[in-house]
């Protein structure tokens, strides 16, 4: 049986160039196709579904504030630029985006709660239940007489954890922990409702409530044996703590500062 001749090159060529040719003429006419169908009015956004628990802000607001910030439509809007845009909104801690066929957008938003101010007094920020610095109108916070936290940049997460943990103990002695400070130098300190100033030293969390908790175990005690509240307190020693009493004169040693040990 004789060999089938083989295809010059030149035929070889031709029929691979028209082989190539007719791809990019497919492919073109199926860009072409999908232009035409994303410009159709079909898929232009007609709504957008907010949903979420909103204290905040309103989702007819939030529609109003945030559609004429979107460009595109169903097909070409770009969703992180929406999440953005909803999370730009005062108060709005995270959007989630997502595309509804034909024409909608349904985004789920989550919003900050306060629970505490951040910054030196007269100069505060919010800090949100994640431990999250954030700006909105602090006149909008439904929660009334935050309290008043303070600290290096990117350490409001463990100063609100560190209030958690103190503030109740201090609400065994009838009062409020009203400000909570970490200093530069790793130092906190604490004030009262009553204004007293107390100094907590360095260390970690547990060791600051294991101080706390001895100075609240007994410092009502001390404060009782004289009949005066105490106006300072210092829990930086090992085994003990100092305390200066309301209206007791540093003249007397004795009297001035009471050291109670374990």
């Amino acid at each position: 049986m004789p060999l089938p001749t083989p295809l010059p090159a030149d035929v070889k060529l031709m029929s691979t160039l028209s082989g190539a040719l007719g791809l990019v003429f497919a492919a073109m006419v199926m860009a072409l196709a999908v232009a035409w169908l994303m410009r159709q009015p079909l898929f232009n956004l007609s709504a957008i579904q907010v949903q979420g628990d909103l204290a905040h802000n309103n989702a007819a607001t939030l529609r109003a504030n945030v559609a004429p910030r979107l460009s595109g439509n169903f097909l070409t809007v770009d969703l992180a630029d929406a999440r953005a845009a909803f999370e730009a909104v005062p108060w709005v801690r995270r959007a989630v985006v997502q595309r509804e066929f034909p024409n909608r957008l349904k985004v789920v938003l989550q919003e900050h709660k306060a629970v505490a101010l951040w910054g030196q007094e007269g100069d505060t920020h919010l800090i949100n239940s994640f431990g999250e610095v954030f700006e909105a109108n602090q006149g909008d916070v439904e929660a009334e007489d935050l309290p008043l936290l303070n600290g290096p940049q990117g350490q409001a997460q463990l100063v609100l954890q560190a209030y958690q943990r103190l503030a109740p103990m201090f609400e065994e002695m009838d009062t409020v922990l009203e400000h909570l400070s970490l200093s530069g130098q790793g130092s906190w300190q604490a004030q009262l409702d009553s204004g007293a100033v107390i100094e907590l030293g360095h260390g970690s969390l547990n060791e600051l409530q294991t101080r706390t908790r001895r100075f609240v175990a007994t410092v009502i005690q001390v404060s009782s044996k004289f009949g005066r509240n105490f106006e300072s307190a210092d829990l930086r020693y090992g085994n003990g703590y100092a305390v200066k009493l309301r209206g007791v004169t540093t003249g007397s040693a004795d009297k001035d500062i009471e050291k109670k040990k374990r």
